[in-house]
């Protein structure tokens, strides 16, 4: 078994990782006295990158990050890296999902992905990295009360039709972004050698 030090204080990001994780990995969380990682790389992987390495750092541990985007067709790919902070640097999950569905109001292309990037970084600088992606759809308005994001505003294409926020975490593990990336990052270490 791996310790892995997790780079997200996000309690709902590091409780999907966790799930998909399971008993093959020792899953810490980030030490409170470790401050936030300005996330200010052009891309999915470089935010992941600065987020792992500065956890690595602190900690002399390996660490896990993960930086997700949501593509949007009809928006050029937008918000893309800038997903989070779509509405505005303090924005909340609902203030990001009421942006959203107001740059689309009209719109008859409603195709949409999600591309998650999961890297681990050692404390040398040694890293793995992975990519899962879940293409799927926006519906016109917010469908579901369970998970977080914008799991309310997609419509996975492998899917019934249903939101994430519609879904049981085991379905929606089955089927997201996250999921994917993480248990291609478990097989990844796996066959690295260095667990």
């Amino acid at each position: 078994m791996i310790t892995l030090v997790c780079a997200s204080a996000n309690p709902d990001k590091f409780a999907e990782i966790q799930a998909v994780l399971g008993a093959a990995v020792d899953l810490r969380p980030r030490p409170v006295d470790v401050p936030d990682v300005v996330e200010d790389a052009d891309t999915l992987e470089g935010n992941a990158r600065l987020k792992a390495t500065a956890i690595a750092a602190a900690t002399g541990q390996p660490a896990v990050a993960d930086d997700t985007g949501l593509e949007v067709a009809a928006l050029g790919g937008a918000p893309g890296v800038r997903t989070g902070r779509f509405a505005g640097e303090e924005a909340t999950y609902a203030d990001n999902r009421t942006k959203l569905l107001a740059e689309l109001a009209g719109v008859d292309d409603r195709r949409a992905r999600f591309r998650t990037v999961a890297m681990v970084v050692w404390p040398d600088g040694r890293e793995v990295a992975v990519e899962g992606v879940c293409d799927g759809t926006i519906p016109d308005g917010e469908r579901g009360a369970r998970g977080f994001g914008y799991d309310a505003v997609f419509r996975p294409a492998d899917g019934d039709g249903r939101t994430f926020a519609e879904m049981s975490e085991g379905e929606k593990s089955v089927l997201s972004h996250r999921g994917r990336a993480f248990r291609g990052l478990l097989s990844a270490l796996a066959g690295d050698g260095r667990r």
